[in-house]
């Protein structure tokens, strides 16, 4: 008779694990992750500035650079986040230069810098975005 009423324990338990799991998987409607193995929500990782984009804990980082600007686009879910006081210091690094560059907010969504950039396709920029009392964050960019 005891083997019984432990077993019956042991299938409530079960039975309650189960429910948070399917409970859990629920709270991600809408996102895919299907798309790509491994991928985190790769259906937001397309470029809506012509850049380059890196995601990081569900924020889009969008680089656009050209020769006398470089410009970081930050969105979370397509919505854009308001970069007002925040900071990104980037590294840029090409087979043959090293630079840094400071960027400011510049609009809504965006912090940019002025200046000469020589920016091709093989450059590597890596850097750290400050906004609002977040942690800061590493991005990466390949350029293309």
């Amino acid at each position: 008779m005891k083997l019984f009423k432990h077993a019956s324990v042991t299938v409530a338990v079960l039975a309650m694990s189960l429910t948070n799991i399917a409970a859990a998987a629920d709270d991600h409607k809408g996102h895919n992750h299907d798309d790509k193995k491994g991928a985190e929500h790769a259906h937001d990782a397309k470029s809506v500035y012509g850049g380059v984009v890196s995601v990081v804990k569900d924020v889009n980082y969008e680089l656009v650079t050209k020769p006398d600007t470089i410009t970081l686009y930050v969105t979370d879910h397509g919505k854009p986040v308001d970069t007002k006081g925040a900071s990104a210091n980037l590294t840029i690094l090409s087979s043959a230069e090293k630079s840094d560059v400071k960027l400011e907010p510049a609009g809504e969504n965006k912090l940019q810098a002025k200046g000469s950039f020589k920016v091709q396709a093989g450059t590597k920029v890596a850097g750290n975005v400050k906004i609002g009392n977040q942690p800061a964050q590493s991005v990466k960019f390949s350029i293309k």
